[in-house]
């Protein structure tokens, strides 16, 4: 027996309007739920930034794209004008989708919170009965619990999707908690096979910088997509018959850019060709095959991480040619995705992309179907709760 209602508990769909990949992780799990049938609420929090008129169109954008996802009766935004910790209980909140009463209400009849990435903190967090902590970051998350309190001590189940959390191999730290691990959601009906596009592109979307460097195991790491990408800059050389594009946050002034224009990369502006949604669904299915880069920290400690634009780009049944972050321990051999580990591989996958698409992409869709499907997932993680 499930629960009477859901609360998906998410801080960072209403905060970056312009982030439509951004915004499509939560809304895989929602779409999830809906389809299931089960009672829930997309529980947001957004903090003002100090700007009531920038605050007010993010609440705007909001509200229309819950709207246009047919959510508009399954969400209530909460926002604070002032972020500190005190201002997380409700008798300082605005309410949107529903006002505070209800909202109230809601939390007496018994629920499950799926907390997306510590969204719900304490004291806001005491608030709800059960609560499981689904991470989609474990790079971070299970790495800094051995410093900080992340959850470890409010949640009652711990979920991630780093697939080898638990592996031998995995150089995370002795972890204090059990997790589980599961992939990331997607909604495989409104992501669809979709026929082949006539151009061959390679693209991805993304962060190119990382606010910080971390020390791990001695040493300060850049896990940047910059960093990162450096050993593939010479890809467009070597797979001529290929359009290499990549949609990255960066300035058109930015040298950067130019130096990746100038190695035959096209670089375009996610906040353009991915603004939202239904933007982000229509540039991965113009690719043929995403080609990306993993954020090193990752790969170092071997975390398993699979991104939900991969499940994405796998559901339209478009192959994905990428790191191996251990993930591949997971995955049959026929998956869609293809691991590599340098610049050599990774045009060798390109050329293998190009001649046995047809295949590659019927993989790529049942991989998603079996492995990635947000209702499968979502049952097994509130059939455990």
């Amino acid at each position: 027996m499930g629960p009477q209602l859901v609360f998906l508990g998410c801080d960072f769909a209403a905060k970056y309007p312009e982030g439509g990949g951004n915004f499509s992780v939560p809304l895989q799990w929602a779409l999830g739920l809906k389809k299931l049938e089960i009672k829930f609420i997309w529980l947001e929090v957004l903090f003002g930034c100090g700007d009531p008129m920038r605050d007010q169109r993010r609440i705007r954008i909001f509200r229309r794209r819950m709207r246009e996802a047919g959510l508009e009766a399954n969400y209530c935004l909460l926002f604070w004008r002032d972020e500190s910790e005190v201002c997380r209980e409700l008798n300082k909140v605005s309410c949107y989708g529903m006002d505070t009463q209800r909202f109230r209400k809601f939390l007496e009849v018994p629920h499950t919170l799926l907390n997306l990435c510590y969204s719900i903190r304490p004291p806001l967090l005491n608030h709800f009965n059960n609560r499981v902590l689904c991470d989609l970051d474990p790079g971070e998350i299970p790495y800094w619990m051995k410093d900080l309190e992340l959850g470890q001590s409010s949640h009652q189940e711990f979920w991630t999707i780093g697939l080898n959390i638990n592996g031998s191999g995995c150089r995370l730290p002795k972890q204090s908690v059990s997790w589980r691990t599961f992939f990331p959601l997607v909604d495989t009906e409104l992501n669809r096979l979709m026929p082949r596009p006539l151009k061959p592109k390679f693209t991805t979307v993304g962060q190119w910088y990382w606010k910080n460097d971390m020390l791990i195991d001695g040493q300060w790491r850049d896990f940047s997509k910059q960093a990162t990408f450096k050993k593939f800059l010479d890809l467009p050389r070597r797979v001529p018959q290929a359009r290499m594009e990549l949609a990255m946050n960066m300035t058109a002034n930015d040298p950067a850019k130019g130096q990746l224009e100038h190695l035959g990369w096209k670089v375009r502006d996610p906040h353009r060709v991915a603004k939202s949604p239904k933007t982000y669904r229509k540039y991965l299915s113009e690719a043929i095959a995403e080609f990306t880069a993993v954020k090193g920290i990752d790969t170092y400690l071997q975390t398993g991480w699979i991104s939900d634009r991969a499940a994405t780009f796998l559901a339209m049944g478009r192959p994905v040619i990428t790191e191996n972050t251990g993930a591949s321990l997971y995955l049959p051999q026929d998956s869609g995705m293809l691991f590599v580990a340098n610049v050599e591989e990774a045009a060798e996958a390109v050329g293998r992309v190009l001649q046995d698409w047809d295949h590659l992409s019927q993989m790529s869709r049942e991989c998603a179907v079996k492995y990635f499907d947000a209702t499968k997932t979502l049952q097994r993680i509130l059939g455990a709760s």
